[in-house]
């Protein structure tokens, strides 16, 4: 957790033990929903939160004209509460779908927060 976001840590650097006995630790991340870049600097003695994010993939049965997904789970609900995602991806699975391919949408949830951060052609109907 960086500034209070889940974030995936791309970089990491420690300083040297200051006047004061404790070691800087630079963390560099990047949101895991929205992509911004953030930044904090930390005592290496200190904890840090580690949120608990869960993937999972939905089939996608439809799409609504307001833009909210219809997505199944293996076990068969349905859930109609995500919208699709901002930019390429969304562009992109909009098109997929209206051209009749059969699209699997990973799921990311933390946070209480919830959005569709990748999507692939089901492989598993062609079999």
């Amino acid at each position: 957790m960086l500034k209070g976001r889940p974030c995936k840590i791309v970089e990491m650097s420690t300083s040297k033990t200051g006047k004061h006995g404790h070691a800087k630790v630079h963390l560099v991340g990047i949101d895991i929903f929205n992509g911004k870049k953030y930044e904090d600097i930390c005592p290496s003695t200190h904890n840090m939160d580690v949120p608990h994010v869960k993937r999972e993939d939905y089939q996608l049965t439809d799409i609504s004209d307001d833009g909210y997904l219809t997505l199944m789970a293996d076990n068969g609900d349905l859930r109609e509460d995500l919208k699709i995602p901002d930019g390429d991806l969304g562009t992109q699975l909009r098109s997929d779908f209206d051209s009749g391919k059969e699209l699997l949408c990973t799921v990311l949830k933390s946070c209480g927060e919830e959005c569709v951060i990748a999507v692939k052609a089901n492989t598993a109907l062609d079999k």
